[in-house]
């Protein structure tokens, strides 16, 4: 359900088809736009928060809100859980405001994904759209992040912030991917903030701002050198502390770089989202995280 209305700023996570490998064209593309219109014509702004806590194998805490619909799905791998966010209805649109926050403990080995790419688009309301993830992952405990891709689409504009608290021994993989643009636009306003502590202490702070409003060079050659599709992959593990990774070119556009902790970040650059998960998930298999 990807579309465009009159307006500044939404989000849409449902059925849209453009995850990796997803055909697309001006032809989809309009069908598309025609069809959030008609579901969101209407809606008053929406404040809306799920909720996952993982405990052992267990899913004690479980609650969809909103737009944000849970599913319990088959997990891969003996131990492991898995949690789906599959979008219920078109959001955030302009003034929404949407979190989604996740809890392991006990040991838990928990993978939450998405059931289709979230789309920033344009609504009604003049505001900006804000989604806010906060992830906590106790000691001893795993947390697989592993969304579909966000779309920035032309005159959307979103703030997106994920904010992740670890213990010592948690275990962390946290995929993020940007699409600047639908096929044959430029892209919305966006603006994402990734902050990670483990034991209290700050382990990653990083800010990305793209689009109309951002600071000069976003685009240059400096940044994205007119790349379209831009994505990160943390991985923190116990083990990091005696050895990881060195630092090293992954290709022309990516880029593995240790931390100073036990976690290595993965940033890479490419000319489409399947390319882009393509890199991210050869380094994931590679590297056996």
């Amino acid at each position: 359900m990807s579309v465009t209305a009159p307006g500044p700023s939404a989000v849409s996570s449902a059925g849209t088809g453009a995850g990796p490998g997803a055909a697309s064209g001006p032809g989809a593309a309009d069908a598309s736009r025609t069809a959030d219109a008609f579901r969101t014509r209407a809606r008053a702004a929406v404040r809306a928060t799920a909720r996952v806590v993982a405990s052992g194998e267990r899913l004690p805490v479980l609650e969809s809100e909103g737009p944000l619909a849970l599913r319990r799905t088959r997990a891969v791998g003996a131990g492991r859980t898995r949690v789906t966010v599959v979008g219920a209805m078109s959001a955030p649109l302009g003034g929404d405001r949407l979190a989604v926050e996740v809890t392991a403990r006990d040991g838990a080995r928990l993978t939450v994904d998405s059931a289709a790419a979230t789309i920033a688009l344009p609504g009604r309301l003049p505001d900006r759209a804000h989604y806010d993830v906060r992830l906590h992952v106790e000691g001893g405990s795993e947390l697989r992040w592993l969304p579909e891709q966000l779309i920035s689409a032309h005159r959307s504009d979103l703030r997106m912030t994920t904010r992740v608290e670890l213990a010592a021994t948690a275990r962390l993989v946290l995929r993020e991917e940007q699409v600047l643009g639908r096929h044959g636009e430029p892209p919305g306003t966006l603006a994402t903030r990734l902050t990670v502590h483990r034991e209290g202490r700050p382990l990653l702070d990083q800010e990305l701002r793209y689009g109309p409003g951002a600071p000069d060079g976003w685009d240059g050659g400096a940044v994205l050198a007119g790349h379209r599709a831009t994505g990160q992959l943390l991985v923190v593990k116990p083990e990091f502390e005696h050895a990881k990774p060195d630092a090293r070119m992954l290709g022309a556009a990516a880029a593995l770089t240790p931390l100073a902790g036990p976690a290595v970040l993965v940033t890479a650059l490419a000319p489409d989202a399947l390319q882009l998960r393509r890199t991210l998930d050869g380094v994931l298999r590679s590297e056996g995280w």
